[in-house]
């Protein structure tokens, strides 16, 4: 089985440990992005995954392929060319103080991307399934274009499509989002989405619900999912479930709605203590195609996806560096992490 994921690969600098901006001598570099975070987590679990994007020729462009290289992503189809690579300067929080992340992408080379760089055809001949978030088309008009241009071809090639919202207001309004991603929703299969990015893009909110007070409603929930699946005809909605404790212990949990046999089914609930929260959707993402693409029922895929995005939260960096037998048996244990007799 094959996936494709599309979106900007970007440089993380990061002080060291916990240190702030202000008093960090030097930054760690390293490399993420939402959809290339997905290719990782499915290499990883043995399925052959590409990723796309649009990368500089020099040695930075080179060293941002090569970090997808050393875990399997097949990077062959990457356009090389452009100037920069994105940067993403990221503090992470810890107890009452919350994480900073502060954007320097513009002009990036994908950013900057035209149609003409992408032979979708050729990119989605013998592919199975295609992956991106709603954080590459907020980049500007013209990758919105590339979006749908890709959305179109894997269509064509009878490709599932996945999607997560992932809204990011640092990058457009809300009014560009819902406009954008309406046009964009009408090719997906299977929507992942929390809360705030529903209601942020669609205007579609999980009543009596309060993220920061640690209280979940069920029954919301269920109507979030059934609203986006009845607005674009979705096969599946996903909802991750955030209980933001404090900026290093949340409660984590998730909902997968199958429309077809109409089953909503809740994953355990895991109390997260937080090494690097980064990555820890696009963990959730890259578990649930796996999952899914594995055959696995819809209780069985959400508890996936779950175990996997607990685990990523122990990692530092971008990239979740977990296999599937590690995965199954926090997801077919207590939710603890103990080890089982």
């Amino acid at each position: 089985m094959k996936v494709v994921t599309f979106g900007e690969l970007m440089v993380r600098l990061q002080p060291f440990n916990y240190e702030r901006f202000v008093q960090a001598n030097s930054l760690e570099f390293t490399f993420g992005g939402g959809e290339a975070n997905v290719a990782v987590s499915l290499a990883n679990y043995g399925l052959d995954a590409a990723f796309v994007t649009k990368l500089p020729a020099h040695a930075i462009g080179q060293a941002a392929v090569n970090s997808l290289r050393r875990y399997g992503v097949d990077t062959s189809m990457i356009t090389r060319g452009g100037d920069r690579v994105g940067i993403y300067y990221n503090e992470k929080g810890a107890s009452q103080r919350g994480s900073v992340c502060i954007y320097d992408r513009a002009n990036s080379a994908i950013q900057l991307a035209q149609p003409s760089d992408f032979d979708w055809d050729k990119i989605f001949e013998g592919v199975d399934w295609f992956h991106f978030t709603g954080i590459t088309p907020a980049l500007g008009a013209n990758v919105v274009e590339i979006c749908l241009e890709a959305c179109k071809a894997a269509k064509a090639h009878g490709v599932k499509i996945s999607c997560d919202l992932n809204y990011r207001g640092k990058l457009w309004t809300r009014a560009q989002a819902r406009e954008a991603m309406t046009k964009l929703c009408e090719y997906v299969d299977v929507c992942i989405s929390n809360e705030e990015d529903a209601k942020d893009v669609f205007g579609i909110e999980a009543e009596a619900t309060d993220i920061y007070g640690g209280k979940l409603n069920a029954e919301g929930y269920k109507s979030v999912a059934k609203q986006l699946a009845d607005k674009f005809h979705f096969e599946k909605v996903a909802i991750t479930l955030r209980e933001s404790h404090n900026a290093s212990e949340n409660g984590w949990s998730a909902m997968l709605y199958d429309v077809a046999s109409n089953e909503y089914c809740f994953s355990k609930k895991y109390e997260l203590k937080i090494i690097d929260r980064v990555g820890g959707g696009d963990s959730f993402g890259g578990g649930l195609i796996y999952a899914l693409l594995n055959g696995k029922s819809t209780q069985d895929a959400v508890e996936f996806a779950v175990a996997a995005s607990a685990l990523k939260h122990t990692i530092e960096g971008d990239y979740n560096m977990m296999t599937v037998s590690e995965v199954e048996k926090l997801a077919g244990g207590d939710g603890s992490g103990r080890i089982q007799r």
